[in-house]
């Protein structure tokens, strides 16, 4: 990509500055990247984590109230401000804010995040008692006012999945989903490659891993949403040399319990943060992720780039790249989670991923589509 002739003010507006975490390490970069092209880049947030990358002026507006509904207004009432005050060219918004020239969608509307992730909880009072809470919460009617607002004022709307793309059309049916661009996030593929079949063993014996057992893994922070209830389920019900890893999250006592529950917690595995993935998905038979919710999981594709079979429910904006019978429709069919699981652990392992060419992704449509603004 040449230079641009035309220098411009840019706001990039996100509630943190900062590397960790999916969406934060993409601000950042794209921070940069914006930065390096010679544009005078401010990074409007309520908080700075990190240093920003060089030529990036942090623009901080703090954080208000101890509710969090506060806190979000606030951002969003602060971020505008500083914008108005700018006077940029061109506003990016990665966050809750009303007012950007475009808007860069992570995840669905709120209101379809609560239907879909509902059965993540068991039946009964836990259920109930999840959404009650949620419907009841001051920031979760700030967060849909906010999209309602957002969405009819953004001229220019970027989704992050074709899955979000749907989902947002779905809530806000005035939204024309031809107009809404899809750019996916790129992992970094070049860390995740197959291993030869003498190193996988040798992966495989230092992990613990005895001959003969076929190994799943998955990998979660929030253990409920991406359906480790299910997974522990459908363990139950699979032969007694299939065993399941999972990477991630904290605290796992009360799946602990219910394994113990199920007759499978000699089976079962929680590992805590993994800080080698690469080596996690290479020792795997099957990766599955029985998300309830998920915009487009990088870990997935990861899998697939070490060699790896690769499972996931319908509701992970990824699965598109995924062959149609390695995609279960919903987490919570335990029978069907189970049957894909054996079906597809016989399968041969597939050729590594490669990103295809035809499906835009990553730093550079964001870098050309915000300097043709500019320039116009």
């Amino acid at each position: 990509m040449s230079n641009p002739e035309t220098k411009g003010r840019i706001a990039l507006v996100m509630p943190r500055l900062s590397r960790y975490g999916g969406a934060e390490s993409f601000a950042w970069r794209l921070a940069e990247a914006l930065a390096r092209r010679g544009h005078a880049v401010d990074f409007i947030c309520a908080r700075c984590e990190t240093e920003p990358p060089e030529g990036v002026r942090p623009v901080v507006v703090g954080r208000f109230g101890g509710l969090r509904a506060i806190k979000i207004l606030w951002f969003a009432l602060m971020a505008e401000r500083a914008c108005r005050r700018g006077g940029y060219d061109l506003v990016f918004g990665m966050g809750k804010t009303v007012n950007q020239d475009i808007l860069r969608i992570g995840g669905g509307p709120i209101a379809t995040f609560w239907k879909l992730s509902r059965h993540a909880w068991p039946a009964g009072f836990p259920r109930w008692f999840k959404m009650a809470r949620r419907r009841l919460s001051p920031s979760s009617w700030a967060i849909h006012r906010i999209d309602v607002v957002r969405f009819r004022r953004t001229p220019r709307l970027v989704a992050v999945s074709h899955l979000v793309r749907d989902w947002t059309v779905a809530a806000f049916p005035h939204l024309d989903p031809a107009a809404i661009e899809v750019i996916y996030n790129k992992p970094d593929l070049a860390r995740f490659s197959p291993a030869s079949e003498e190193e996988r063993l040798a992966l495989r014996t230092g992990a613990g891993i005895r001959p003969g057992q076929v190994v799943i893994g998955t990998a979660a922070t929030n253990f409920a949403l991406k359906g480790v209830r299910s997974l522990l389920q459908a363990l139950a019900r699979l032969p007694h040399n299939y065993v399941l890893h999972v990477a991630g999250g904290r605290g796992p006592g009360k799946y602990l319990r219910l394994a113990r529950e199920l007759g499978v917690a000699d089976r079962v595995r929680f590992l805590g943060r993994v800080e080698d993935m690469a080596s996690f998905y290479r020792s795997l038979d099957v990766f599955v992720l029985a998300t309830f919710y998920d915009a487009c999981s990088n870990a997935v594709l990861e899998a697939l780039a070490c060699g790896c079979r690769a499972v996931s429910s319908a509701r992970n904006g990824s699965a598109r790249f995924l062959p149609a019978h390695w995609v279960f429709p919903d987490p919570a069919d335990v029978p069907e989670l189970a049957a894909v699981l054996l079906r597809v652990s016989a399968e041969e392992r597939p050729d590594p991923f490669v990103w295809p060419p035809e499906v835009p992704c990553g730093l550079e449509p964001y870098v050309e589509m915000i300097e043709q603004a500019i320039a116009r």
